[in-house]
Formats: structure tokens, sequence, C-alpha cells
């Protein structure tokens, strides 16, 4: 608590205070979630305020003090999510939970973005399928008014990529800010139509902020990566220092964009807290966005304890398509985020674009790796070659030096030669520091095992190139076995029609989710590595202290790239279907996605094994295809309810959620009948029946079943062919789906259902596991 008046009053107030409050060193900040609003879509002054004065009541019955509740309230949600965020005692929070007007009352945790930067924990839309071609960009009308918002780190406006050249007046429909009140140079115009910040959720976390984090303005370079990826308009001659020059432009290029700053710097590891989250989303929905692009998220949580799920609920039941990112925490099994039906999450793929950079060994071998350095040593000039691991500093295990950690090197074993690093653990680009600061000439950052053939091209700041696990061990041999090795790292070039591509990033979460197994999560994935989009002029592209160099377009990875791909693709949807849901806009993302890569073979992981759809959901996005995908499954936000009935909740409480009364369904909800275009069972004992309803949307004609049965389980589908007249006429199906033998196995297997009329291909991912 802070005192900024001396005085008697205060002095009394203080003492009051402390002992209504008696454990005030254990405060913390929470969000207290009511579900939604009664009122109607326009709100006046008089409204807000009223809604503000209900939560300072309400809190005020539990703190015995209107003015303590006030003071506590550090935000009130009034637009369309119902609630306040606050600094609570432990034991008053969970007071409150008890409340029946209550939905939940949850810690307002931070959350992290998803991307990799330089880090180890498209616009490039004209690669591996992934690219509208004109046809639907001309049908889409570019996704012009279409609005997408973004959840970030806000907007560098100055980026051509926000250009709003060729652009007619502002929606009529919107109903945004440009919140610029103290950063004057900030401005909007007909292209970025919005920005609004949200910082009070991190100020109750890290204390009191100056004025300079009062701005929309993206300091961090993600915000305007992302956002220009879904909705940025043309730039010629875009390219990280002279690689991968060609023309950017976003998803939905013509769309209206609009920015809401939720993430700032890290404090602990996080960067984007939840009472902002909440904050924004309820902004968003009331500013008349079409489209949410969120590149973020926290550990897996329960839905109404998720900042973003509870958001996203809200969007879409507002008709708001809410595309999220799946995470970076692969290539381990079950460490999705963002997994809630209504969300669609994307994981991370490769696209078929490579920046090489080739290791030549003295004995004439050429192995392959990729870089964006802006610098380059002496062509076929060939220096001294070390494993940092034999250019360990004294005291120094062999295993830290080996990763170019700081204070892990010795400068008299590196200077002047070319330095080998493995990758992990600390900053990709902190390595080649590491190694420049030791008097390296150049590095070769090794991939582990892990990582296998993800390979990420950074702006390195001395010569350098990335090779794969395979060849890493390689060079590493060429060392040990040879008595003076030496090497030379040939210029970086840009390559197109690379082959394999896509393949799964390694770093991509994956599925099966630890909160709704029974939902296939990711739903779709897209290009998330090394992905070249505007960026802030505020930091150097490594955003490394030490870097000084300052980019118009950057080269980031991460499923916080290959988000806003989809995003963009939405917005398309969006223009050229005003009248679809944004289930039916998943849908037809997802059936009509392909799992083979260019090769024309099963997409891969970054180990060159067979992925599975724990890693690409129904597989990888084909905007052309989605235009026209013949049927959709559908959803409504009232089966969404029964779902959230299916897991345990209560009427009461999904009253509350929905505002409206609501009977839970008798009997309820199988949550695999949830009608989704995958089907997925976790626990299939002997035999189970799943529901599915199919709904036309495109010309008549009658589709018939096609089944590629999981390994060791029988599937049958009734009726085997189903027959549409009109469109919007809808169809139910079951598919029944029984184990063949006893020893089947007990890990999950995969198959398809597909419906087609030979014009057609509607294909729904089938994942099973035995009990």
């Amino acid at each position: 608590m802070r005192l900024s008046r001396p005085g008697l009053f205060l002095l009394s107030f203080l003492l009051l205070y402390i002992v209504q409050r008696p454990t005030f060193a254990t405060q913390k900040s929470y969000v207290v979630y009511l579900g939604a609003h009664s009122h109607g879509p326009e709100l006046s002054s008089v409204d807000i305020n009223r809604i503000t004065e209900s939560h300072y009541e309400f809190l005020g019955s539990f703190l015995a003090s209107h003015d303590v509740a006030k003071e506590s309230i550090f935000y009130s949600y009034t637009r369309h999510i119902n609630g306040f965020a606050a600094t609570l005692d432990d034991q008053v929070a969970a007071e409150i939970a008890k409340h029946p007007k209550v939905v939940s009352v949850f810690l307002n945790k931070g959350r992290k973005l998803h991307t990799t930067r330089s880090w180890d924990f498209i616009m490039e839309l004209d690669h591996v399928g992934s690219n509208p071609s004109s046809s639907i960009w001309e049908k889409a009308r570019y996704g012009e008014d279409t609005i997408i918002g973004n959840l970030d780190t806000g907007v560098w406006p100055k980026s051509k990529s926000f250009s709003d050249e060729k652009l007619g007046p502002i929606p009529s429909k919107w109903k945004g800010i440009c919140q610029n009140d103290t950063d004057s140079g900030f401005h909007c115009n007909r292209k970025l139509i919005g920005a609004r910040y949200f910082n009070k959720g991190y100020a109750s976390v890290v204390g009191p902020l100056n004025s300079s984090f009062n701005t929309p303005r993206d300091n961090d370079g993600h915000g305007t990566h992302t956002l220009s990826t879904a909705g940025g308009n043309f730039v010629s001659g875009a390219s990280v220092f002279g690689f991968g020059k060609g023309t950017a432009r976003g998803g939905s290029p013509k769309a209206r964009v609009a920015a809401y700053k939720v993430c700032w710097p890290p404090v602990g590891g996080n960067e984007c807290f939840d009472a902002d989250i909440v904050a924004a989303f309820d902004m968003a929905i009331h500013d008349g966005v079409d489209v949410l692009s969120v590149s973020l998220g926290g550990e897996p949580t329960f839905f109404f304890n998720d900042s973003v799920a509870i958001g996203s609920f809200h969007a879409v039941k507002h008709g708001i398509v809410v595309i999220c990112s799946a995470g970076n925490s692969g290539p381990d099994a079950g460490t999705i985020v963002n997994s809630a039906p209504w969300q669609i999450t994307v994981g991370a793929s490769t696209m078929d674009r490579e920046f090489n950079s080739y290791v030549i060994l003295s004995n004439k071998v050429q192995l392959k790796g990729q870089s964006l350095s802006s610098t380059a040593l002496p062509s076929n000039k060939f220096y001294p070659l070390i494993s940092a691991a034999d250019a360990k500093a004294a005291n120094v295990s062999a295993e830290e030096a080996l990763l170019c950690k700081n204070g892990t090197l010795d400068p008299r074993k590196v200077k002047g030669k070319i330095l080998v690093c493995l990758r992990g653990q600390n900053a990709r680009v902190d390595k080649g520091l590491q190694a420049q600061f030791a008097g390296a000439l150049g590095m070769i950052l090794a991939n582990n095992e892990i990582n296998g053939n993800e390979i990420t091209a950074d702006a390195h700041v001395l010569p350098a190139t990335q090779v794969n696990f395979t060849n890493g061990v390689s060079i590493f041999t060429y060392i040990n076995q040879t008595r003076s090795p030496k090497a030379c790292i040939t210029r970086v070039t840009t390559l197109l029609g690379t082959k394999p591509a896509p393949f799964m990033a390694a770093f991509s979460s994956k599925g099966p989710s630890t909160i709704t197994p029974e939902i296939l999560k990711p739903d779709i994935t897209a290009p998330g590595v090394n992905v070249i989009a505007a960026y802030t002029e505020a930091q150097g592209p490594t955003n490394e202290i030490f870097d000084k160099r300052r980019v118009k377009f950057n080269s980031v990875s991460g499923t916080s790239m290959s988000c806003p791909h989809v995003s963009g693709i939405a917005g398309l949807l969006k223009t050229l279907h005003p009248t679809w849901s944004p289930a039916a806009i998943k849908s037809a993302i997802m059936t009509t996605a392909t799992i083979l890569d260019n090769n024309g073979e099963p997409v891969m992981n970054a180990s060159y094994f067979k992925a599975t759809p724990f890693s690409y959901g129904a597989g990888h996005v084909r905007p052309n295809s989605a235009m026209d995908p013949g049927l959709v499954y559908d959803l409504s936000v009232n089966e969404y309810l029964n779902f959230i009935c299916a897991l345990g909740y209560n009427e009461t409480v999904v009253s509350i959620f929905s505002d409206d009364p609501y009977n839970c369904p008798k009997p309820p909800l199988t949550l695999t009948n949830l009608n989704y275009p995958s089907i997925t069972v976790p626990k299939l004992s002997h035999s189970i029946t799943v529901i599915r309803k199919l709904k036309n949307v495109g010309s008549p004609g009658t589709y018939r079943a096609d089944v590629q049965e999981p390994s060791g389980i029988s599937v049958i589908v009734k009726p085997r062919s189903l027959k549409f007249k009109k469109v919007g006429e809808e169809k139910t199906f079951y598919v029944t789906l029984k184990v063949k033998e006893a020893k089947a196995a007990k890990d999950y297997v995969f198959g398809n259902l597909i419906w087609s009329d030979e014009k057609h291909y509607v294909r729904s991912p089938i994942v099973v596991k035995t009990a």
C-alpha cells in the first residue's frame, strides 16, 4: 500500500485497514470470474459505473468495507465478461470462490509468448500449400473489412505492413480506440484501426510502473511480427539483411487490424498476466473484431481457471473466431496448451525455404547448415576448428563449455578459430556472442538429439551456421579424429522448394490434452519456423541488449508464428463466408488439411520419423481447399455448454457462464459426442458408438464414407452415404469403434474417416487408445 498524504484521518484508516486485514503480507492478485453480463450490447457510462459499483459492493461484503474493496479492485470487467481483478488475501479469495454467483476465482498468473526467438525452450504463406492462391485472395477480397485483433506485445505503427494505402473508410461497426494518451507519436490509421494496452495485472505483480509502460507501442517485436503475419499489407522488397527477399503480405493483407498489448518485459519468465488478458478480451469483443489471434499461453489449466479459455468462449459466443498457439514445450507428449474446443489450436511446422550456409571441412566434406548472419568469412578460406569442450576455461566442465555459456570458454584456446557449440539451455545467439567475446572468427551451432533436423536461422553477430544433429555428430567426429581440423563457413544463400517440407518443429507442443483427452489437440499445423514478418525498430533482431542492429523485418520461430498464419486464413474465410460460425470456419480449415509433405510422404517429426495427429492435429493447413470444404461439422454455443455440463459443472454455474437459464441435457452429453471435426476415444474398453453431424455448405451431392482404420480397431460407419439436396442441410451419422482383439496395442493408434463426393474430401482424424 502506498501512502501519499499524511494526517490523522489517513492514519486512522490505515489502522482500521490493518485490523480488518491482518494477513496483508500474503496478499496476491486474483481474477474473480462471474460469468457473462445480462445487459445489451450498447452501454452508457452510467451502465458501466453501475456495474463497477456492483463489483465494489460484492467485494465489500467480504471485506466489510466498500472503500477497501474499491482500493483492492484494479480491473472491473464491464462489457461482456463479468468479473473483476483485485488484490486479496488467500483466505478472502477462498471465501469468494464459495459464493453461488461466482464461477471461479483464480490467481493472476503469468503466461509466456510462444516464440523460440533465439532461445531453446506468412507473411510466409507462399510455401508448402499454405499460400492462398490468387483465386481465394481475390474472391475473399484479400480479407477486406475483416477486423483481426491480436493479443500480444502491441504493435510498431510505423511499419509499412500497417500502411493504409488504397484502403477505404474504417468499417462503421468499429468501436475501438487508438490509446495514445501518453505516447503522442503513436498513430493509428485506416489499416491499424485500433490499439489498446493493459498493464494493471502486470503492475499488481511487479509493482508500480512508470509512464513509459502506458502505450500500445511494441518495444519487443513479437506483437508486430504476429499481427503483420495475420493481416499485414503488401510490402515489396522485404528481407532480413537481404535474405529471403520478396513481397511481404499477411494472410489477410487487406484486413483491418487492432493491437491489444497484454505482454510486457518478463518477470519470473512470464510476460502476459491473466487479469490483463481477460480485460483485453472483454474490450476486443466490445470493439468489434472478427478474428482474434492469441500467440501466448501458460500451463495446461481447467477452462474456468484459464483466462484465454474464458475470453475465447465469450468471443466465440459473439461470433469471433479465436486462434491460439499450441505452445513451445515439445517434443514431449501431453504438453499442449490452449486446448478448449472453442479455440483453434495451432502447432508449428517448417516451410520449403532454407537459408543455407555450408560447413566445408578440410577433408572436402560439405555439411549443410542454415543462418541469417549479417557478416561472412572470406569464401573458401579455411580456419582452425575447435570444439567448445576442448576450449573450456579452467575449473569448468566440458559439458558446460560445450554449451558456450558465459564464462566457460578460454580465449587463448578460441582466438582466431571457428568454435563448435552445442544447442541447448542458453540462447543460440548468446552462444555466438560468447564465441565472439572469446575471439572466435566464426561459430558452428550443432543441434542436440532432441532438436534433430529442426534448424532455426538466426541473425548471429558473427559468421555462423546451425547444423542438424547428424551433421553435428559428423563435425565432432572429424575434430576428434583429425590432428589439425580446419573448416570454412560459406555465405548464406536463400533456397526455395526444399524437401521434405513441411515437417514438425521439435519445439511444437504435442497432445494428448491433459485437460480433455477426448478432444484432439492441436487442431492444425502451419508454418512456424524461420518466418519473416515485420518487426519493431526498438530492438535488434536477436532481442539481446548487446545487439545494436535494427531491421524492419525479422525471421522468428515458434507456435506464436504459426498461429497468425491460421488467423489470416480465418480472416479470408470470414470475408468469403460471413454467415459461417467460428466452428464452421474451424471445420473447413481442419477437414481440408493435408498429412502429406511435398514428397507425397506422410509428414514427419524433426527426427524424420512419421508424425501423428498429436503433433499436427488434422494436418498442415491448406487455405485454397478450406475455401470450399463441401461439408462442415458445425457447433452452436449451446453445444459447448453441453460439453461443459459433461465435464461435471452444475446447471447453476453453466447458467452464470452463459448468462441464460440453462438445463444440462439428460442423459448428459458424452464428451466423445461433441460434434468436433476429429474423433478421439482415449479409453476404449470394448466398443463405443460416437455421433457426428455434417452440414452442407456446397453444392448438392452424395458423399460416401471411406475409413482408414487404426491398427487393431474396427470402424463401422452408418449410414455409409449421405445425400444433401441443399445448402444448410444437416445429416447425422454414427461411427462404431471396436477393439478387434484382446491383445490390441495399449498405446494410441490413428486412422481417418473421409467423406467424399469425388470433388470434396472431408477428412477427420480418428485417435484411439484401448483401456
